[in-house]
């Protein structure tokens, strides 16, 4: 016991985290050591709070975003506005930024969407087509014909379509996850690796560097590399208060060659596919893209792997260039959503499926923490008697995520959203499906950190099979849901609901 204490009191993720607590602290000393002179700094800091008031609401962002800001200014005066200047002016932060709207320029010409099959979408469905042109024009990704898919309703099966599919690499082997934690999955997927790396194989392995750097041991991956596989931090997390540490790499991607790609919200760790259980039966969901589509996913991979270097032309070496055999199964458009450009193609995507819906959106969510927006756009359809039926977590993985999103479930339920929470466990998807027209898969959450703050990425089908074996999933798990009514929502108790109630107010800030 006392050497697993000295472990964790000496490990590098204790001392980070220690590190930052002492920043902080002084900070705030510094603030009280000059109390001496408290009239003149306490107004001077009151005229910066005002101004930056000022400024807050004058910025394009969104409106449940600035409001905890205000309440902040309020309640603690002498410190928010420092704060904000210290997140805005973060030059760290501002170079991040440079780098990624440049790499996404040069590569720009990687991706022409071919008109021809804009044209065809439109014939069949102009509103599938405005949103294609829309994620062409503003996201940076066209859409594809030529391409064959599948969907996968948990992590076992897409992760045994993920190692039949590594085996066969002939040239390259592209992972980037969230998570990568050591267990059964990794170990499995490591061996097959380093068979690959052996062959000749070029196998490079992208993590984020808040999600994966305090479940591995230190210099894990440099030890990796021993073995000829190339890994990259993302966004490495380090002991410095900076607004950079609030964009993390919430994607996952695994390529292969440049023909078959995965995404979905399945990262590598044992829960993930039921070989350890954490909150119960963990419900995920993740599709595999064949063809052209899988192009799409190798340049986002190559445009955060070269994130500090200059594009010369070393993409066009990774393109499949065989021909894929014409594919009538409809039309596919995987995309990327970066928090660096102020366009937030992953919240617009679910916007316009629900803001066209006929007759239903069916949506699986781990997380319920919508803007203003989605909170509209999902009352309004189901008022013009769309079926709206939402799928969340019975046995959460985060508590104070799950408060919050109870804290909308009386407000949804009065706009006659329905409400479901899956009894075995988890819900890890982010599926969307919409009159068997549309559907979405990836890694983007119904919250302010996926929807405003992460790098994330999806594939959006139109009028294909995959449209429909979304939608089937989901029916099939309402049979092991509790549907939540308004009488559920008056019987929690009190100091819950009032929990609740003061996490919302702080909610976009999480």
């Amino acid at each position: 016991m006392f050497r697993k204490l000295i472990r964790i009191l000496f490990n590098r993720n204790t001392l980070f985290i220690l590190l930052l607590l002492i920043q902080a602290a002084f900070f705030v000393l510094t603030v009280l050591f000059l109390s001496q002179h408290f009239v003149e700094i306490y107004a001077a800091l009151l005229v910066l709070n005002l101004i930056l008031a000022v400024y807050i609401s004058n910025t394009p962002e969104n409106p449940s975003y600035k409001m905890p800001w205000f309440l902040l200014m309020l309640v603690f005066p002498l410190y928010t506005g420092l704060a904000y200047l210290l997140i805005k002016t973060d030059a760290g932060h501002r170079a991040f930024k440079r780098n990624y709207a440049r790499r996404v320029v040069e590569t720009k010409k990687y991706l022409p969407q071919k008109r021809q099959i804009l044209r065809q979408m439109a014939e069949k469905d102009s509103v599938s087509a405005h949103l294609a042109g829309y994620l062409a024009d503003f996201g940076g990704y066209p859409v594809y014909r030529n391409y064959n898919s599948a969907y996968f309703p948990v992590g076992e099966q897409m992760f045994e379509a993920m190692k039949r599919e590594v085996q066969k690499a002939r040239r390259y082997i592209f992972l980037e996850f969230f998570i990568i934690d050591q267990g059964a999955m990794w170990e499995e997927l490591l061996e097959i690796l380093k068979r690959k790396v052996s062959q000749g194989i070029d196998v490079r392995i992208m993590y984020d560097g808040f999600g994966t750097q305090f479940l591995m041991p230190m210099q894990y991956f440099k030890k990796l590399e021993k073995f000829g596989i190339q890994c990259r931090v993302f966004n490495g997390f380090k002991p410095f208060l900076t607004s950079s540490q609030n964009n993390r790499d919430h994607r996952k991607i695994l390529v292969i060659d440049g023909h078959t790609a995965f995404t979905g919200g399945i990262n590598i760790a044992d829960e993930y596919i039921n070989q350890k259980v954490r909150f119960g039966h963990w419900k995920d969901g993740g599709v595999m893209c064949r063809g052209d589509a899988a192009w799409s996913f190798t340049v986002m991979f190559l445009q955060l792997w070269h994130l500090e270097e200059t594009d010369q032309g070393e993409l066009e070496k990774y393109r499949y260039t065989e021909a894929f055999p014409a594919n009538h199964d409809g039309f596919v458009q995987p995309y990327s959503d970066s928090p660096t450009d102020g366009e937030y193609v992953g919240r617009n995507v679910y916007l316009d499926i629900i803001n066209n819906a006929q007759e239903y959106v069916y949506i699986m969510t781990p997380y319920l923490v919508p803007d203003h927006e989605l909170i509209t756009a999902l009352g309004l359809a189901a008022k013009k008697g769309v079926d709206v039926r939402l799928m969340m977590p019975h046995i959460p993985d985060k508590w104070y995520v799950y408060a919050i999103a109870w804290s909308y479930y009386q407000e949804l339920l009065n706009e006659h959203v329905r409400i479901f929470e899956y009894l075995p466990g988890f819900v890890h998807a982010k599926n969307f499906s919409s009159d068997d027209r549309i559907a979405v898969s990836g890694t983007i959450n119904m919250d302010y950190r996926s929807l405003y703050l992460h790098f994330e990425c999806a594939a959006v089908f139109y009028h294909s099979r995959t449209v429909l074996d979304v939608k089937q999933d989901f029916i099939q798990s309402l049979e092991k849901c509790v549907e939540i009514t308004s009488e559920d929502c008056r019987n929690r108790p009190l100091p819950k609901r009032i929990i609740s109630g003061i996490l919302r107010l702080f909610a976009p800030l999480m």
